[in-house]
């Protein structure tokens, strides 16, 4: 298989992710504006998903560009994080319809902290295939984002027992770290 291919492959599934969880937001049965507001909870969940899903698709293409073959633990280790991302519409759609609750925000929590386990397991089968000396490997280094990441994402969790508005700023924060697009790919793709 190309790099190409499971590139593509990869993208329509993350397409078909927002597509999803779009279709979760119901339009409401009324024509005022207020009849919107119980509708915030869902859409605030769907914006934090919608930048997740963005930051995976980002990352995803700039770690397969730095590959630079294809091998059949990369795809089984792709697959694996495409299932964790394909659960973010129902944890979001949860979450937002029950407006933050524990349960639902605990959930919502470790589909985060397993995607971002499986984008960890790819990452580190990319780097098997391509060696020590690849280009990922050097661009990554000791990965303290993704670290960083899980590590905030089991704190949201137990976060939920206490109060959930701790766990979602925490989701947020962990976001933020990954905001601003990772050029560490993209420089050493340069060099």
């Amino acid at each position: 298989m190309t790099k190409g291919r499971l590139e593509a492959f990869s993208d329509g599934v993350i397409a078909i992710i927002i597509t999803i969880m779009v279709l979760e937001m119901k339009v409401p049965h009324g024509d005022r504006l207020e009849d919107l507001v119980p509708l915030v909870p869902t859409f605030l969940s769907y914006v934090l998903s919608f930048i997740y899903v963005g930051i995976y698709w980002n990352n995803h293409h700039h770690m397969l560009q730095a590959a630079t073959t294809v091998t059949g633990a990369m795809m089984w280790a792709n697959l694996y994080l495409l299932f964790w991302l394909s659960l973010f519409p129902f944890a979001t759609g949860w979450m937002g319809q029950n407006h933050f609750t524990a349960a639902p925000t605990a959930l919502y929590g470790a589909v985060l902290l397993m995607a971002a386990v499986a984008y960890l397991v790819l990452q580190q089968a990319i780097i098997r295939a391509q060696g020590h000396d690849s280009i990922l490997k050097k661009a990554v280094g000791r990965d303290w984002k993704g670290k960083l990441s899980a590590v905030l994402y089991v704190v949201a969790i137990l976060a939920t027992s206490r109060a959930t508005w701790i766990a979602q700023a925490v989701f947020v924060l962990a976001a933020l770290i990954w905001l601003i697009p990772d050029r560490r790919i993209e420089k050493r793709l340069a060099d």
